[in-house]
């Protein structure tokens, strides 16, 4: 399987174009954690600290409820909202564009 690209923008506004595999079972949680960048968690959706904003036109899979359950407790949320430790790397988010949301 190929890597993926990812837009990464992180909290100053810098973009970071990174690319990962999709076939080791990552999400995005970890791809930004390998990179240093911001937004790094436990991976278990049991905090917001690796929320972020989809800022392409992709059609991710449908949360579950405990990423809805945390992003319904979650500062800064918006209509665009997810939780990085939820979105698997697939071959079908090649091109994605995320934001890092602003800590809490």
């Amino acid at each position: 399987m190929a890597d993926v690209r990812i837009t990464i923008i992180d909290r100053e506004g810098i973009e970071h174009l990174v690319s990962a595999p999709t076939d080791m079972s990552l999400n995005l949680m970890e791809v930004c954690h390998e990179y240093g960048v911001e937004g790094t968690c436990g991976g278990m959706a049991l905090c917001a600290s690796c929320q972020c904003y989809v800022e392409s036109d992709h059609i991710l899979h449908e949360m579950g409820s405990e990423e809805m359950a945390m992003l319904d407790q979650a500062f800064f949320v918006k209509s665009n909202s997810r939780l990085g430790c939820q979105i698997r790397i697939t071959s079908e988010i090649d091109g994605l564009v995320i934001r890092i949301a602003p800590a809490e």
